[in-house]
Parts: structure tokens; sequence; C-alpha cells
């Protein structure tokens, strides 16, 4: 390793450059810079070359060609201990570049701009940045790459204890961090210009992601497994990383968990709505003409699984919202605001988490899941019945006005149930919920037991078929007057009869709501 000579500065982020500039020179480190950089230097009295002058080449193309040059990347590439690199270098009279500090050109902040044209994006795709990282991290043994200004102190104040030197695990976690930052910026690249062109695969060849670090988190799923929190780069759906929180512990991540599978249900329906979520499954559901009606009747369905829940509501917060929800033990509430009332009353118990979220917003991009070796990615879940008495009815007798409305609210929340999922409802929110059993029937049998009213009239949603009648003829004694299911059995004739014998009206979606 040998003392620092000689810098080039190339950054879009001067970010506390000139401060870091300053200590290069009292040093004795001599700046090679460009085009903006340069003048930035320069008005801050920092004696810079430019590096038009160093290679004797000028910047040209509005700026594309600056740094592209043997100058440049043969004093970054050579290995200072190899005698055939040094004799090449000295007799192309080539200079040593012993550090590089670029920031490259604001792709990501460039298209996040809602009016950005393409011309615009492509101008920032930067070439020369890229290029000079990588080779100087490459040769990381004998040149010091910087990315991130956060590191700006830490080099200056190792170059001062080391006589001008950096150490080698120094030198290597920058490389390390380079290659990072370089594969985040193709990858945004990449996935931006995707967007363009002939419509191509819907699931491309590549899967490429690059996801940013927000946080750790305290831990997983278990107190044993460490976790994090990463944000989706150019994302433009709902967000539940970039909700506001107003108070409360941090998150965790089950909480983030059962937030997610909230917001999926609540997206659902118009009306005021609440959702109460346990354990990744709903706990209670309701609609109603007010917000804290919704919520009441929501609580209400199964008040011992809503004990440390997570709700979801579609309308703000309001007081009298807040002082039912605060009879009750909960982690989470999550709305698309809280009226300062409403804020003064839940500021007494300071440690539930206030998540304020724009819920009009859809998810978008691919479900993933994380397999051995590999992922699965699919399509969202968005599919719906648009009109509910459009779908075929199979039994003698057909579904009433009530029980339409009924079947609609059920086929809305067995979507986002586990499977197998089966709900006795009536129009307006959730009476027992069976979600997670191995068989239909089961499930069926969960609902009926969780149940704290009586399910004679109820309506049932199942997710998925039911393969033999014994679900049917369950669901008929617990009192269950009409059934929306996709069909699909091969012993759909035996369900449909079974429906007829006890009088209940069925109808078929044509439409499976699976949900692993």
């Amino acid at each position: 390793m040998a003392r620092v000579k000689r810098a080039l500065i190339s950054v879009s982020d001067k970010t506390g450059i000139v401060e870091f500039a300053k200590e290069l020179k009292s040093l004795g480190i001599e700046i090679l810079s460009t085009g903006g950089t340069a003048k930035t230097l320069k008005d801050a009295g920092v004696r810079v070359k430019d590096v038009s002058d160093y290679t004797k080449f000028p910047e040209m193309l509005g700026g594309r060609l600056k740094t592209l040059h043997p100058k440049i990347h043969g004093g970054l590439l050579w290995r200072r201990d190899d005698p055939k690199d040094e004799q090449e270098i000295r007799a192309n009279k080539i200079e040593s570049i012993d550090m590089v500090v670029v920031n490259l050109y604001p792709f990501e902040q460039t298209v996040s701009k809602p009016d950005v044209t393409f011309d615009e994006a492509i101008e920032n795709i930067d070439i020369g940045g890229p290029t000079m990282l990588r080779a100087a991290s490459k040769n990381f043994r004998d040149v010091i790459v910087i990315v991130d200004p956060a590191d700006y102190v830490k080099i200056i104040n190792e170059l001062k204890t080391r006589d001008g030197e950096a150490g080698y695990d120094t030198k290597f976690y920058l490389a390390k961090k380079v290659f990072s930052h370089t594969a985040r910026y193709d990858t945004l690249i990449s996935n931006y210009l995707s967007r363009y062109g002939e419509a191509g695969e819907l699931f491309p060849k590549y899967f490429n992601q690059s996801f940013l670090k927000i946080s750790d988190l305290r831990y997983g799923e278990n107190p044993h497994q460490k976790a994090a929190l990463y944000k989706e780069p150019l994302y433009n759906g709902l967000s539940l990383v970039d909700a506001k929180i107003l108070q409360g512990k941090e998150m965790s991540y089950n909480n983030y968990l059962d937030s997610s599978a909230a917001l999926d249900l609540l997206r659902e329906f118009k009306e005021p709505a609440a959702v109460i979520v346990k354990h990744n499954n709903p706990c209670g559901v309701a609609i109603a003409d007010a917000i804290e009606s919704a919520y009441v009747k929501a609580y209400e369905i199964d008040p011992l699984s809503a004990f440390g829940g997570v709700i979801a509501l579609s309308r703000d917060v309001n007081a009298a919202t807040a002082k039912e929800i605060l009879k009750l033990f909960v982690e989470i509430i999550i709305a698309p605001g809280f009226d300062p009332e409403a804020l003064k009353l839940l500021s007494e118990k300071p440690n539930i988490r206030l998540l304020v979220l724009d819920i009009s917003q859809s998810p978008s991009g691919f479900d993933i899941r994380k397999i051995q070796g590999g992922l699965l990615a699919q399509e969202r879940d968005t599919g719906r019945i648009d009109d509910i008495k459009s779908l075929k009815v199979v039994t003698k007798r057909k579904p009433t006005d009530y029980e339409y409305a009924a079947m609609e609210f059920a086929w809305k929340v067995c979507k986002h149930m586990k499977s197998n999922a089966i709900i006795f409802s009536s129009k307006d929110c959730a009476l027992g919920i069976g979600v997670g059993q191995t068989s239909r029937v089961d499930s069926a049998k969960l609902g009926a037991m969780k149940a704290l009213n009586s399910l004679k009239g109820s309506v049932v949603g199942s997710d998925a078929f039911f393969p033999n009648r014994d679900g049917i003829d369950f669901i008929a004694k617990a009192g269950a007057s009409a059934v929306v299911q996709p069909g699909g059995s091969i012993k759909d004739n035996d369900v449909i009869a079974a429906a007829d014998e006890n009088n209940i009206a069925m109808v078929f979606t044509g439409m499976r709501h699976f949900k692993h």
C-alpha cells in the first residue's frame, strides 16, 4: 500500500464534498475533477485540476464523454506491485490515481418524478461514473474508492492516522459497497427500460430486484430470528413501508405482516369498513354507515381474538372510534387519518402504533415468496365479482336480495383468509370465521364454533369448491341459508343436491381464491 497522492472527484450528490476536498488538500493530495464538481470546489477556494487538462482531451458530447480515457483508467487499474504494469504505465506517461470519489447521476430521483420524459431518463444514465467505480474497486488493494458521503469522515481519519494510507480492510469494505451500489443502479435502469418497447413476457427471464434497507427490526417472527425492513425502489403503489407513524413502539416483523394482511382486506370495501387481524388472519370484518359502528361490529365478532390485534379502518379515526378502541389492548391502528381529539385520546396509550396511509392506492408488482434455492412470483389476486347477481345459480332456489348482498360481503372476505376458508356472514359483517384448516368441513365447523351469535339466515362464502356434500350438510344445520363458492368439484352434483335438500340457495363464481 502506498500513500495517496492523487484523487479524482466527480459527484452528483455534493453533500460534504467541499469539506472533504479541503481535508484532502491539507494532506497534500492533488485533486482532479470534472464539470459541476470542479466548479463547486473552485468556488469554495479548493484548488483542483480539470480532468480535461490532465488527459489533454476535452469534455464533449454534451458532457457524455469526460473520464473515459486511458490516462484515467490506466491510472486506476495498474497494479502497483507488478513491474510489467509499471513499465507500461511509465512508457505511456500515465500517472497514478490513488483515490476515486464518485457518486452517480441521480437516475432514481429523476425517474421518480411523475412528469419525467424518456429522454430525460436516458440522459441521467451515468456511464463514466460506474466505469471509474468498477475499475477502482477491481484494483481496491491500490485504490481507495468512495461512493457514499457517509464514509468521508472515516476515510479522512484513517488517512491522518496512517500517514496518508488506508488499510486493506477499509479498502475492501469500500469496494464491496461500490459493487452493491452499481448493481442496484443497473437494476433500476433495467427495470425502468423494461416498461418501454414491445410488450414482453409477464415474467422476465432475469428477475432483477434491488431493495434498500430501511432499518433492522427488533427480531423476526420469533425472538431468536433476526430481521430487517427493505423498501422496493421506484414503487408507485400502496406502500406500507412509507406509512406515516404518528406514535407507538417500533414496528416488528409480525406487525408488518399483520398490517399488510389487514390492508389487503380493507381495500375490498368502499364503505366505512373495519378489519381486525390477528396472526395474519382476519378475526373481525364489518361495514357500516359510520366508522365507529363498523369498528364495534368488527370487534364484537370475536372479542377474544381481537385482543392484541391490528385494526385497519377505511375512514379517519374520530373521537367516538378512539374511545371504543381504547377499551381493548391493540398493537396497531391504520387509517387514512386521525382527528385531533382522537389523537389526544390515543396518546394516553403511547405504545399503540398509529399509522397514516392513503388506502386509495393499489399495490403494484408481483406477489413473491422465497423457497429453498429460488423464489416464486405470481400476479396479485385482483379477481373481483362486479355483479353478484350475474353469477350462475345452480340450485332450485334463487338467492333473495338480502342473500345476494351477504354473498357479496362474504366473497370479499374469504378471498383474504388462509385456505381452507369458510366464512359465515350477514350482509355487513362476519359472523363466524373458519380459516386455515386442512379440510373444508373442519373450517366450517371452526367458523360455526367461533360464532357468538345465531347463524340462522347467514350466508357462507367458501374460497374453493366443496369436495363433498358433508360441508353443505353441516352449514345447513348451523343455520346458513345460502352459499357462494367457486364450484368445479367432481362431486358438484352431490353438493348441489345437498343444497337443494336443505333449501339452500347456491351460486358458483367460477373463480377460486386460494391463499396459502
